[in-house]
């Protein structure tokens, strides 16, 4: 709480979309755990289907997926040195570090064996790209963490959940958003895992979304491979280690049950990129 605090009192008045906090508080006695508030942000926030009744046409789709394009490149172009967060983290090494942290991460919680795994880590090492950029990254960059304006859906106001905001390879940020983006040409278990209403007619593509950031910012996208491939990986390690409490008995929600279909979900989808460099 107190470096989510930290970074939204620095970065809202560079971006926007970043809610406005007004006080942290870490007396465990107010509400049983540290805390901070802010300005609510009012608006519309779309899950996996849209809502019953809402204006989601072909060409509403398409320009909220270039808006959301758009305002992840503002954030990627934030100056994060000049709001207060250069010492946020160490853009050096960045990528080896994500890689080896995420899979000590998933043998720290591992509770099944998944082939995938093995080669997807392998893969990883192997064809680990040199740094694209440095820039402030959300980390967690989707459709159900931005709020979109109830007079305009195509505009976003606010961006939600900055717990995992660093600073890192913009393109690990991107490769995020892509592992999160569900086409309509994708098969089925995907569509079963959707986190937004991407599918929709009119929505970009993940590979004109791609573009669309390539064209936008400059970027090579040619190593997106690599980038898509760790991402559905480190979704699938997040899911482990949710699932990995309901295991050891520390929660009893019995939707976690089915949580190693996903996982292995993603790791069939990780490893497929990784072997085909197909996104």
């Amino acid at each position: 709480m107190s470096r989510e605090f930290r970074v939204l009192s620095k970065l809202h008045s560079a971006y926007a979309p970043a809610p406005e906090v007004l006080l942290y508080c870490a007396d465990h006695s107010i509400i049983g755990a540290p805390f901070y508030v802010m300005n609510p942000v009012h608006g519309i926030i779309l899950r996996a289907h849209v809502p019953l009744g809402l204006d989601f046409s072909g060409e509403r789709a398409r320009r909220l997926s270039e808006s959301f394009v758009d305002n992840l490149i503002r954030l990627h172009r934030v100056d994060y040195a000049a709001v207060g967060l250069s010492d946020l983290g160490k853009p050096e090494g960045y990528l080896e570090r994500q890689v080896l942290g995420w899979t000590e991460r998933y043998y720290g919680s591992k509770t099944h064996d998944y082939p995938e795994v093995e080669k997807i880590t392998a893969w990883m090492r192997e064809h680990m790209p040199a740094t694209s950029g440095v820039s402030l990254i959300h980390n967690d960059y989707k459709y159900d963490n931005v709020v979109l304006d109830s007079n305009d859906i195509t505009t976003i106001v606010g961006v939600l959940d900055w717990e995992m905001c660093t600073i890192g390879d913009p393109l690990t940020d991107l490769g995020t958003t892509l592992a999160y983006w569900v086409d309509a040409a994708d098969p089925e278990e995907l569509q079963k895992n959707r986190w937004g209403p991407t599918n929709v007619p009119g929505s970009l593509t993940r590979a004109e979304l791609l573009q669309d950031y390539a064209r936008k910012t400059g970027t090579d996208p040619s190593e997106i491979a690599f980038y898509l491939a760790f991402a559905r990986f480190k979704l699938a390690v997040i899911v482990q280690q949710i699932y990995y409490r309901y295991h050891q008995g520390l929660t009893k929600d019995e939707r976690f049950a089915s949580m190693p279909d996903k996982i292995q979900m993603l790791l069939r989808a990780s490893l497929h990129t990784a072997q085909t460099g197909r996104i």
